[in-house]
């Protein structure tokens, strides 16, 4: 693996990367969470240019301008809603991560950024959430050779815990 996995704990609109990853719903025009938190951070030429885009498919991702952001973009990807699991979430959430990482590959991003996609307002259990974050990044981010740093930024402790027992169940520390 080309590039390096850290967990910080953070708010992620402050982060100087290439690209930070929005946990947005299906018609990326704001909502609450980190979703919320990004648009009012990065002004209202995000919202702007979010409705030129047509909203956005459960587990595609879509990629932004930063605007007032310290990161250059944003790419906006919509996690399923936990309804217990037997619905497609797993895929539909790994498919989160892999088109994430498309985007940064398309765009010569070095530097990206996610948050607990879904683990929050969609109610995605923690734990199994960040497992497939790490475990799905791990597999898919060795096809991106530009892709310098990969952050896992988690809001809360709690979030920074279930990263970290998500890259330690994989010995990636």
């Amino acid at each position: 693996m080309t590039a390096k996995i850290t967990i910080i704990q953070e708010d992620i609109t402050r982060l100087s990367v290439d690209a930070i990853v929005n946990a947005a719903n299906n018609s990326l025009l704001g909502g609450g969470g980190v979703d919320g938190a990004i648009h009012r951070a990065a002004g209202p030429e995000l919202k702007a240019e979010c409705s030129k885009l047509k909203g956005c498919r459960t587990g595609d991702a879509k990629i932004t301008q930063g605007y007032n952001l310290p990161a250059k973009h944003v790419i906006h990807t919509v996690g399923p809603r936990w309804y217990g699991g037997g619905h497609g979430e797993a895929q539909l959430l790994a498919s989160c991560y892999k088109e994430c990482l498309a985007r940064a590959g398309e765009n010569g991003i070095r530097s990206i950024a996610f948050p607990a996609v879904s683990c929050g307002v969609y109610g995605y259990p923690l734990q199994a959430g960040c497992q497939i974050a790490m475990q799905t990044v791990a597999e898919e981010i060795g096809h991106y050779e530009d892709i310098r740093k990969v952050i896992f930024c988690a809001f809360s402790e709690e979030v920074y815990h279930a990263f970290v027992n998500a890259m330690q169940s994989l010995q990636l520390h």
